[in-house]
């Protein structure tokens, strides 16, 4: 049995359990979805999750809640993060528990988080530890926070991954529209259109997020002021640059880089 196969029947094994693992596998793994539902907590770096459709950016202090049968993979290459997952029994849930998304660590849950710091393995029903964790489960839509926006759509045309990547690569740049159609042979008009239909959001609007995803890996791995991270990723305006990156995030560069 390979590592796949056995990380989906110890989570499904004991179908009304509530599992806690600490150990850092998934982002080892391929594509992969099981029964349970689950909350994956990410602490000191950035997680980074794909689906079929889109490819989503956790940062520390944050948590997605992952819908059960939803195929996923988990990756991050910084030695120093931290995950805890835990899998939750599927009991007709709706609302909330339908939907991925990524939200930022409350003070309540981190307190919560830090009494079972030491938890690992299946609770059953019955126990004070069952009860306590499906208590963090249930806290999780009553708090009404902000999603995190951050989620770069995916595609299987060539034409469009060829030019996201040049977009990767010339993120420190400027980016005029034009350029970027002239370079690749497109109308600005079919340029844009071309993005529309397949990914669902404008040009403007990817290069904004690449260019906030790529700020929050300077701040994590460098040690640069916000000005000098605003001119790696294009912006020649601190402004403009701070107030694209709150909306993305719902927080200030200072209190991210801070956190």
């Amino acid at each position: 049995m390979d590592l796949l196969e056995q990380l989906i029947k110890n989570i499904d094994q004991n179908p009304d359990s509530i599992l806690v693992i600490r150990q850092q596998t998934e982002q080892q793994l391929l594509a992969h979805q099981h029964d349970k539902g689950q909350l994956l907590l990410v602490y000191g770096g950035i997680a980074y999750l794909q689906t079929q459709e889109r490819d989503y950016y956790i940062p520390s202090n944050h948590y997605i809640w992952i819908p059960g049968h939803f195929s996923h993979n988990l990756m991050f290459n910084t030695k120093d993060l931290q995950i805890i997952n835990f899998y939750y029994p599927s009991q007709g849930d709706a609302g909330f528990y339908d939907e991925l998304g990524i939200y930022p660590v409350s003070k309540l849950l981190s307190e919560m988080l830090v009494f079972s710091e030491k938890w690992q393995g299946d609770f059953f029903q019955g126990s004070w530890e069952f009860e306590f964790l499906n208590t963090v489960k249930n806290l999780l839509p009553k708090e009404h926070l902000k999603k995190f926006a951050i989620q770069l759509p995916v595609t299987d045309d060539t034409r469009l991954n060829a030019i996201t990547s040049y977009l990767r690569s010339k993120i420190s740049e400027s980016l005029a529209l034009e350029d970027i159609a002239r370079t690749f042979g497109y109308s600005v008009r079919t340029l844009t259109r071309l993005f529309k239909s397949k990914l669902h959001i404008s040009i403007v609007q990817y290069v904004k997020m690449l260019r906030v995803i790529r700020a929050m890996e300077l701040m994590k791995d460098k040690d640069l002021t916000i000005t000098e991270i605003a001119y790696e990723v294009g912006y020649s305006n601190i402004s403009a640059f701070s107030n694209t990156f709150s909306q993305l995030t719902n927080m200030r560069p200072t209190d991210f880089k801070t956190m």
